[in-house]
């Protein structure tokens, strides 16, 4: 059974460990070489600890194990999303976007809006976000294609 709820203190490095599966293990539209320059080692730390907890943060879990995550920061903006490779395809992103959009919908954000990966975009069209602009991103040595994605929200 799926719960969602907001991040404790202390699970910040299990997060990183969930999107470092996400990018890794997953299915992916990016070259290895991609992926490995976009996050070599899984975030942890104090830096991303303080980076997370300076947004609102949902965590899916199933069993008490994070499963996924997202995240909103000021201004509406999804900063992280993302789903274990071995839970995706199960809802989980569903419901967490869903949860972020009630809570930002009960902030009264006039919209949500991210920078959504080739793998995510489709996941973020399918909830009602449109593409407002591609990209390409440098990392390391590496160019990675992504798409700025928004929601106005009724």
């Amino acid at each position: 059974m799926l719960e969602v709820r907001e991040m404790r203190s202390g699970e910040a490095d299990m997060l990183g460990a969930v999107m470092f599966s996400a990018i890794h293990e997953g299915v992916s539209l990016y070259t290895a070489a991609q992926r490995a320059a976009w996050l070599p080692v899984p975030n942890r730390g104090s830096s991303w600890a303080e980076r997370l907890g300076a947004q609102t943060v949902w965590v899916a879990l199933t069993d008490a194990s994070p499963v996924g995550f997202v995240t909103l920061a000021s201004g509406g903006y999804i900063d992280f999303a993302y789903v274990r490779a071995d839970a995706q395809g199960r809802g989980v992103f569903s419901t967490l976007l869903a949860t972020l959009e009630n809570e930002a919908r009960v902030s009264a954000f006039p919209r949500l809006w991210t920078h959504a990966s080739l793998m995510a975009e489709p996941a973020f069209a399918v909830r009602g976000f449109h593409v407002t602009r591609r990209e390409t991103v440098t990392r390391a040595d590496q160019s990675l294609a992504r798409a700025e994605m928004e929601k106005v929200l009724p």
